[in-house]
């Protein structure tokens, strides 16, 4: 990758991003990150290129024999894409992979995001012959990603970064993707993606609306009684 190219952010017009092998079989063998919260991470940028119009590719492996159906959460923030379904693990291997990706590529998005299970096998394999074989770059994601110990995570995301592949975090992507407070058109989406997957940033938004700037609670709920203190 040109030097030059690690200078520039991403932005909604120069990324595309792929979901490799999310699937509850992959799933249990991981045990670099906590895999509820791996969920979490990748449900949230999954909407997060939603709400952007990132074009997505999801593609899955051996999901009758093996794998299992695509997690349902993440298959709802994209209803009516297609599942490329593949029998190698490495995903460059498959046609219909390589195309999706030049399609996207081909419109100037190089920049891939990639997210996917497991981080020292499939995520690797397809970063490795991606940047052999094309100008892409890659970007990944690493706690939208997993692999079968931490070691084996930690020295895959090495390894790649040191091809040349461009690590970064779920959270990063969206907020580098929004950039400019001031671009409303998005806004909205992104304080909603943040309140539901976030953590602890997401708690503090939900305090700031409510108890600085006096804006309604995001939910219904019952009547507030009390206090009423017990008498001695």
């Amino acid at each position: 990758m040109p030097q030059a190219s690690y200078l520039e952010v991403l932005t909604p017009q120069n990324s595309q991003i792929i979901f490799i092998d999310q699937q509850p079989q992959m799933a249990f063998g991981v045990q670099s990150i906590d895999r509820q919260v791996l969920k979490n991470n990748v449900v949230g940028l999954a909407k997060a290129a939603k709400a952007f119009d990132i074009p997505a590719t999801i593609t899955t492996v051996e999901t009758g024999s093996f794998s299992g159906h695509t997690y349902p959460e993440l298959l709802a923030v994209f209803p009516e894409h297609r599942l490329l379904e593949r029998s190698s693990m490495n995903s460059w291997d498959d046609q219909n992979v390589r195309d999706a990706l030049a399609a996207n590529a081909a419109q100037g998005r190089k920049k891939i995001v990639v997210s996917g299970l497991w981080t020292e096998v499939c995520n690797t394999t397809f970063a490795l012959s991606c940047l052999h074989d094309t100008d892409y770059e890659i970007y990944m994601v690493a706690d939208a990603s997993g692999g079968t110990s931490l070691d084996a995570h930690n020295y895959a995301m090495d390894r790649m970064v040191q091809a040349g592949v461009v690590p970064v975090t779920w959270q990063q992507v969206l907020l580098e993707w929004q950039r400019d407070w001031a671009r409303r058109g998005t806004y909205d989406a992104v304080m909603d993606i943040v309140r539901e997957h976030s953590g602890a940033y997401g708690m503090g938004v939900d305090y700031a609306y409510t108890m600085v700037h006096k804006a309604p609670e995001r939910v219904q709920h019952g009547e507030t009684v009390g206090p009423n203190p017990a008498q001695a």
